[in-house]
């Protein structure tokens, strides 16, 4: 589904830059990993490890997804595989948002596209700043919401006052847990962190001008 994920999925969101984990085939193999060890939405063929975040992947004749950032493994992974966490060495995949819907099949193609997008990182704590200094001056948002935008599970709320207290005081207040009151005009719903038809027509203009290729085609190991 265009900008919301993989239909029926939990975490097919709109506001949500974690919308599909795509895992690589070389750290099943490598690391001999049981089928769905790792949680994935999409296994490809093809190392996660060196997707980078902005840049854009088209599976097939229809899907365009947008990568995020690199996923972190958690004590999920760890409890059904001990010793896995340290094992994979960032290698847990990489997620994305849907930038174009459509099918997928086994065995489609994968093209890597250019990077228009300006890159997340892959740091969540670097993430909940950056989303905390995009809320206009006179709005609010809940921690809860805060963890969607950012792309971390609401565990990590208890660990926001911590992220918040680097911020300037004015800007940190633009976060708050639930039980503070919040007027409904106050609310923002953060759709301006995943509005990246800019970028992209930006993108799509100078690669009709020059003639390149937009998507080349990738291949595994």
């Amino acid at each position: 589904m265009a900008e919301q994920g993989i239909l029926g999925d939990r975490h097919a969101n709109r506001l949500s830059p974690r919308q599909v984990l795509l895992a690589g085939t070389d750290a099943y193999r490598d690391l001999q990993l049981p089928p769905l060890t790792l949680s994935e939405n999409l296994l490809i063929d093809l190392p996660t490890a060196g997707l980078c975040s902005g840049s854009l992947l088209k599976i097939g004749p229809e899907v365009v997804l947008w990568i995020t950032f690199q996923c972190e493994p958690c004590a999920r992974l760890e409890r059904r595989q001990p010793g896995v966490v340290k094992a994979l060495k960032g290698r847990r995949g990489v997620l994305a948002r849907v930038l174009q819907g459509g099918s997928m099949r086994v065995g489609d193609a994968i093209c890597q596209g250019p990077a228009p997008i300006p890159p997340m990182s892959d740091d969540w704590k670097a993430r909940v700043a950056h989303v905390v200094r995009q809320i206009p001056a006179g709005k609010r948002v809940e921690y809860r919401q805060l963890a969607d935008l950012a792309g971390v599970a609401k565990g990590y709320c208890r660990a926001f006052p911590r992220v918040l207290n680097q911020l300037c005081p004015d800007v940190a207040r633009r976060a708050q847990a639930s039980s503070v009151v919040m007027r409904a005009e106050q609310h923002w719903a953060g759709a301006e962190l995943f509005d990246v038809h800019a970028h992209l027509s930006a993108h799509a203009t100078v690669h009709a001008r020059h003639g390149y290729a937009v998507y080349e085609p990738l291949s595994g190991e």
